[in-house]
């Protein structure tokens, strides 16, 4: 193994799956303002699957320029419909509200990868996924929230396909890494490619 490799992420799902996938990484969450560095971008760049490269990029940029040498790893995952871009919920309303919006409707996660080495970025990746959302019924919703209650507020579209959040859906065209925020498949190649990947 060359350059070491740091995973610039705090989430834990990202954590297993390159932990599954037999990687030797650290992970050290970036400390960026997404909203700020969002609303910096140019009106005509604030496309969900810009965003969510923009966002990749700056997070392992951050992360790179405090590790000089290693190779970063970043991911971002934007949720929209249409031309809505959805941020996570910060309430129990907030969750109510987004569940209502996607209610019968699809929706994409655009989730973002990047390797970026002293603040270069080496390789990109955007991969979306169609999520089919039923029509539930008002009762369901509301025996949902608060079945779950606040961990649904850590995704931005309030589930999580692991647990009960798979009952939400009719149908999903897409890859499952790409759901859980990190195209695993690409990435793996890119590293490889690199020849940061083992295997």
């Amino acid at each position: 193994m060359g350059s070491p490799l740091i995973l610039a992420s705090g989430s834990m799902a990202r954590q297993t799956l390159l932990k599954n996938a037999g990687l030797e990484f650290v992970a050290v969450p970036a400390s960026i303002d997404e909203r700020a560095i969002e609303e910096r971008m140019p009106a005509a760049n604030r496309d969900p699957v810009t965003i969510a490269r923009h966002l990749a990029i700056a997070k392992a940029t951050a992360v790179s320029r405090e590790y000089s040498g290693a190779v970063v790893i970043g991911c971002d995952q934007t949720m929209s419909l249409g031309p809505r871009i959805f941020h996570k919920a910060t309430s129990i309303d907030e969750a109510r509200e987004t569940l209502e919006s996607l209610r019968g409707q699809a929706h994409f996660l655009n989730s973002a990868v990047c390797l970026v080495q002293d603040g270069r970025v080496l390789w990109s990746e955007v991969s979306r996924a169609c999520m089919q959302v039923r029509d539930f019924s008002d009762a369901f919703l509301a025996g949902y929230l608060e079945r779950n209650g606040p961990e649904i507020l850590s995704s931005v579209g309030c589930y999580q396909l692991e647990g009960e959040g798979v009952q939400l859906f009719d149908a999903i065209a897409g890859d499952y890494f790409t759901i859980l925020g990190l195209p695993l498949l690409p990435l793996l190649a890119a590293l490889r490619q690199h020849g940061i990947n083992h295997a």
